[in-house]
């Protein structure tokens, strides 16, 4: 019971962190995600090779290396970001790299032919985008999307490096106190449980985007 007390407070106040991160990263790194993978299809080529280089980098070192970065080394340029901000900078610019690589791919899985009936009807090309391509798009890339998703919800684990309170950091204290692994379970359980619970979220989603598909 000593060790619930004291892991309980620890914990919720580690869970507005997780999910206040979690948020916070798919509604910045999802909008801007589209955008980027369309610079890497359409743009000239010095801009589609530094968004490349971009992507590159995001994608070619740990998320944790990154965060460190931001944290410690933005200052030495002169920029300074809250703990708490440069966190959220680092997940941010990560997610939108990886989640822009699965648009790309989604995007450029639809046949040509769309593009050129859009075209053929008169329609802008920036309609046949939005109203054509897009949607069919987002039913390629869901599944990706989702599997990327459910990383972030893990991912959320790395802020405990920079001292910040999460559910991780939340079981790291009370099982130095009580020298005991069992809060780690507790805390397994919770990520069990958000993982459980963002998954049947995915998939009621999925389940909808076929069944308008089909219905169209």
């Amino acid at each position: 019971m000593n060790m619930l007390r004291m892991l309980l407070p620890l914990l919720g106040e580690g869970m507005k962190m997780t999910l206040g991160l979690f948020v916070l990263t798919l509604v910045l790194s999802l909008p801007l995600s589209l955008p980027v993978a369309l610079v890497r299809i359409q743009s000239n080529k010095f801009i589609q090779t530094l968004t490349r280089i971009y992507i590159y980098i995001m994608r070619g070192t740990p998320l944790l290396l990154q965060m460190l970065f931001v944290f410690f080394g933005l200052p030495l340029l002169g920029l300074t970001l809250s703990r708490n901000g440069s966190i959220v900078l680092a997940f941010v610019l990560n997610y939108t790299a990886y989640f822009a690589e699965i648009y790309r791919g989604g995007i450029q899985s639809i046949p040509q032919g769309q593009w050129e009936a859009g075209k053929v009807l008169g329609l802008s090309r920036s309609f046949t985008f939005f109203k054509v391509i897009l949607p069919q798009a987002n039913r390629v890339v869901l599944p990706s999307i989702g599997n990327e998703v459910i990383t972030l919800i893990k991912d959320t684990s790395l802020v405990y490096t920079l001292g910040v309170m999460d559910i991780l950091k939340a079981a790291k204290t009370t099982s130095m106190n009580f020298s005991s692994l069992v809060p780690y379970i507790y805390v397994a359980v919770v990520y069990l449980v958000l993982v459980a619970v963002v998954s049947a979220i995915l998939n009621k989603i999925e389940e909808r985007g076929g069944q308008s598909y089909v219905k169209n």
